[in-house]
């Protein structure tokens, strides 16, 4: 008999109970922590699987969502260069229309401004019009009063044509150039005359007489203020009788 076989079976009966006991129980307790941990071992295993299975999902929908974020971005850059072409293109269609605009203000100013010169050259023209109407209306006016005096002249030479010798001539400038004859007794063909017309003032203005009379420019002055052109001539024809008899 062992050591072991002899110390067991010097112990009493009681104390060899109670040690299968706990071995027992030691037992159990070992196979309990032995199943404990291949269930633990297999839940683990199963976790794992399902974590790698998640996280392998979870890369399939993240690259997913990373591959349509992008391609969104690149629709949000080409719908942004878009809108900044058409904010571009507005932003020169509307300088277009302001340059249209500034161009059409001035061109108002302009047709403005030329309507001011034509409506005073309008206003222009008609005091022009109108002055040239009173001007002609002046000058119709003398013009008739000159052929009304000189209608009164030729009667007047015609009525001392005969008894006088007087013959009457117009010349360069308007001129009247009036020649007696029948002065000179010794030379009754001889010309005495002088020359005469109407000046801006309407007013008679003798010249040219040949031979010279010194008392002409006296002759003309109390013409233009009696108006007697009768007289005026007896007073040249005296005149140029006197110098011829002298």
């Amino acid at each position: 008999m062992s050591c072991v076989g002899k110390a067991a079976g010097l112990r009493p009966p009681g104390e060899a109970l109670s040690y299968k006991l706990v071995e027992d129980e030691l037992a159990l307790l070992d196979k309990s922590i032995n199943e404990f941990w291949s269930k633990f071992k297999g839940n683990v295993s199963d976790i794992s699987c399902q974590m790698v299975g998640l996280r392998d999902t979870y890369k399939d929908i993240n690259k997913a969502f990373a591959e349509k974020l992008s391609v969104k971005l690149k629709e949000e850059e080409r719908m942004i260069q878009i809108l900044l072409e058409y904010q571009n293109q507005i932003s020169r269609q509307n300088k277009l229309i302001q340059e249209k605009k500034d161009n059409l203000l001035k061109l108002i100013v302009e047709v403005k401004s030329k309507k001011q010169e034509m409506e005073v050259l309008t206003a222009n023209v008609q005091d022009l019009k109108e002055e040239y109407a009173r001007k002609k209306e002046t000058i119709n006016t003398a013009k008739k009063a000159s052929e009304e005096r000189l209608k009164r002249l030729q009667k007047s030479v015609d009525v001392y044509k005969d008894r006088l010798g007087l013959e009457i001539r117009k010349i360069y400038g308007d001129k009247l150039q009036f020649i007696f004859t029948n002065i000179d007794p010794k030379h009754p063909d001889s010309p005495f005359m002088f020359s005469l017309h109407l000046n801006e003032a309407r007013d008679y203005e003798v010249s040219d007489s040949a031979p010279h009379l010194e008392c002409l420019s006296e002759f003309q002055e109390n013409v233009r203020k009696t108006k007697n052109f009768s007289a005026f001539l007896a007073n040249v024809r005296k005149a140029f009788s006197t110098m011829a008899y002298n």
